[in-house]
């Protein structure tokens, strides 16, 4: 579960961080919470547990599965 969490920085130091996190695709609140972990030592999980179950396969009849069943496979 996420927590809102309020913190104090330098002005000079926020538009730094903010480019920092931007160049990387990242948020500024997922930088701050990646560095957090790596100095408590928490480990982010893998993508691979992250999203294990969450998705179902395919079903024939399913009018997304022929619509790319019609793309890719015929």
């Amino acid at each position: 579960m996420k927590r809102k969490l309020t913190i104090t920085v330098d002005a000079d130091v926020l538009p730094l961080a903010k480019r920092h996190a931007h160049a990387r695709g990242v948020s500024l609140s997922s930088l701050i919470e990646s560095s957090l972990r790596e100095m408590v030592g928490s480990p982010t999980p893998p993508f691979s547990s992250r999203w294990r179950g969450r998705f179902r396969a395919a079903e024939r009849g399913d009018a997304r599965f022929e619509a790319l069943a019609d793309k890719y496979l015929r």
